[in-house]
């Protein structure tokens, strides 16, 4: 792990420690190889006084045992409808399944306990059809579980709840996760399946609000696998009650766990119920912040250097893109409106966050921003980056006669002989 990783972790510490996260396990995924090695994920997790409530399915061990026994089932992930047999063997692969997750956390040296907790009632009759078995969360023992956390024991729940009069019901795992969280005020769920995540048009998304998610599920649903869109729709639901943010990540690859928590952008689907990721502008306290990530490019000179002083007096020429409250990139519009012209200026991502199309959003940011002020043309000048402005953002390079008077007076006596680089601007429509 290199330092700068280790850095990344640590400025989450503070924000996650004594929080509660949800992990929701598929069945298929607490079958996996790469299991043992989210358990040990978990331990990091808990070192980091990190709270863990663990939900685990066992759809895909319910339709092994049918099919090695010759059982025929109503309905595998709880969802349908649970006749007799199909409760039996749901009761024997879930508890299976318990065992296997707790001697795997005590070969992790963690402690845990299976929890009792899901009250539940009667699925009921739907569309005209009795699920017979099937069940709803009705209550969450949030006693019960905050006593285990409080003594450091990692509770386990399985998909089955009972009712007070002793019954037994196949409750959906994914939607006892989502009633835990809520009434445990979560921080966050993590849902451990099969997936990458929600593919949209061949390629993944990272984030997504849960407006989105909403709009998504509604017009494009025949277009997402069914087992993921019922986790959206978790997802939503758990948004909605009060959860901040819900992963969705693929189970089977090694170290998806920590780096879907402990980095901005993960490797999964992230639904969020608040402003994730913002363009906005710097702050006084944000000063030292905005310093300190482009100190490195500084000093190579990629950057021209600026003091406090400097960013205060134009503090409302800057901008920041901050990610999860994070400070990643940060940008400068100089506007010069009697020559309808504007600079980009102290254009900077964080090294371990390039490749991800920030730049590219920060000139396109102030692009608009500069039109939006009566700007026609805009310029920037580079002594190393300009490759990056024409590949990326469509600049060519001019001479610097077009530089503003003023501002050709600072470039000829900085002798840095920065490329200029230039760029017209769509005209705004004027509101009538």
């Amino acid at each position: 792990m290199k330092v700068a990783d280790l850095r990344g972790i640590l400025q989450y510490v503070p924000r996650f420690r004594d929080r509660i996260f949800v992990l929701a396990v598929d069945g298929e995924i607490a079958a996996a190889p790469n299991f043992a090695n989210i358990l040990l994920d978990l331990a990091v997790l808990r070192s980091l006084n990190v709270k863990v409530i663990l939900v685990h399915g066992a759809g895909f061990q319910i339709a092994q045992l049918a099919e090695e026994r010759g059982v025929a089932i109503t309905n595998a992930d709880g969802t349908g409808i649970i006749d007799d047999p199909t409760l039996k063997l749901s009761l024997e692969a879930a508890t299976n399944v318990l065992n296997d997750v707790m001697q795997g956390l005590t070969s992790v040296d963690l402690r845990a306990a299976y929890a009792n907790v899901i009250i539940a009632h009667p699925a009921g009759i739907l569309g005209g059809v009795d699920h017979q078995n099937a069940g709803r969360v009705e209550r969450v023992d949030t006693q019960a579980l905050e006593l285990f956390l409080s003594q450091g024991i990692i509770p386990l729940i399985p998909p089955i709840g009972f009712d007070g009069e002793g019954r037994t019901f196949r409750v959906n795992s994914d939607a006892i996760a989502v009633d835990v969280a809520e009434a445990m005020r979560a921080m966050k769920i993590i849902f451990l399946t099969a997936a990458d995540g929600l593919i949209v048009d061949e390629e993944i998304i990272r984030q997504i609000s849960i407006g989105d998610v909403e709009d998504l599920v509604k017009k494009k649903r025949a277009h997402v696998a069914p087992k993921l869109l019922s986790k959206l729709e978790c997802a939503a639901r758990a948004c909605q009650q009060g959860v901040p943010r819900v992963h969705l990540i693929n189970g089977n690859v090694n170290e998806a766990l920590l780096a879907e928590v402990f980095s901005h952008e993960g490797v999964g689907t992230m639904v969020y119920s608040n402003e994730y990721q913002q363009i906005r502008r710097v702050f006084k306290k944000d000063v030292r912040a905005v310093m300190s990530l482009i100190r490195e490019s500084v000093k190579n000179e990629e950057l021209v250097r600026r003091t406090r002083a400097d960013i205060l007096a134009q503090i409302e020429d800057y901008w920041v893109l901050e990610i999860d409250r994070n400070l990643v990139g940060c940008v400068a519009l100089h506007l010069y409106p009697e020559d309808q012209k504007a600079e980009l200026a102290c254009l900077y991502v964080a090294k371990n966050s390039e490749g991800q199309g920030y730049g590219k959003k920060l000139i396109s940011f102030v692009e608009q921003l500069a039109a939006e002020k009566g700007a026609q043309q805009i310029f920037a000048l580079s002594t190393q980056a300009f490759n990056y402005f024409q590949q990326k953002g469509g600049f060519l390079e001019v001479t610097p006669d077009i530089l503003p008077r003023e501002r050709r007076k600072k470039y000829d006596a900085s002798g840095r002989n920065s490329k200029v680089l230039a760029k017209p601007l769509a005209i705004q429509p004027v509101a009538a």
